[in-house]
């Protein structure tokens, strides 16, 4: 399985209802994209102090790397990408790595 992290730094002016359009665009290309196992996504809440101005957050559980290289160019993320996230967010962080568990 591959976990897919995504950290953003939404613009400052960002309201509630672009962030809830940009969570349900993402739940839902769960339903339309083939080979992801599962997406969560909501916003930071860490009492940590350290997420580097990164306030909120997705990921997405792929199957396995064909799985995430064939979401990549996939028109549904092109275009919760180019509708729901560039509009909002100054800058993004993504890590992905294969799963493993005890």
């Amino acid at each position: 399985m591959i976990e897919h992290i995504v950290l953003l730094k939404l613009k400052s002016d960002t309201t509630e209802e672009q962030i809830q359009a940009l969570t349900d665009a993402l739940l839902k290309m769960g339903e339309e994209i083939p080979g992801i196992e599962d997406i969560s996504a909501g916003m930071n809440n860490s009492p940590e102090g350290k997420n580097h101005d990164f306030t909120y957050g997705f990921i997405v559980r792929f199957r396995d790397e064909a799985a995430r290289d064939a979401y990549l160019p996939h028109p549904v993320h092109r275009q919760v990408a180019g509708e729901y996230l560039r509009p909002i967010v100054d800058d993004v962080l993504v890590f992905d790595y294969t799963h493993t568990s005890a």
